[in-house]
């Protein structure tokens, strides 16, 4: 699963890949319950084990790939 996520003052979105069984659900729970913490953070691991924390103040948005979004391969034209 693919996930972006903005983050004000910052010129680019921070991109993750995360595992393929990763719970879509309860990613969804863990990112509000950071959102809703006024100190909260979100922490994410992706593929590669590598943890990512942002300060849940500065999130601008999250955007979390279609469940049934295809990887593309290549390029496209």
């Amino acid at each position: 699963m693919d996930v972006r996520i903005g983050v004000q003052q910052a010129v680019r979105e921070l991109s993750l890949e995360l595992a393929d069984d990763t719970d879509r659900a309860a990613l969804k729970a863990q990112i509000a319950s950071a959102i809703a913490d006024e100190h909260g953070v979100l922490w994410l691991k992706d593929a590669k084990g590598r943890e990512v924390c942002v300060p849940a103040v500065k999130i601008a948005y999250v955007e979390l790939s279609s469940e049934n979004a295809e990887r593309r391969i290549g390029f496209g034209g």
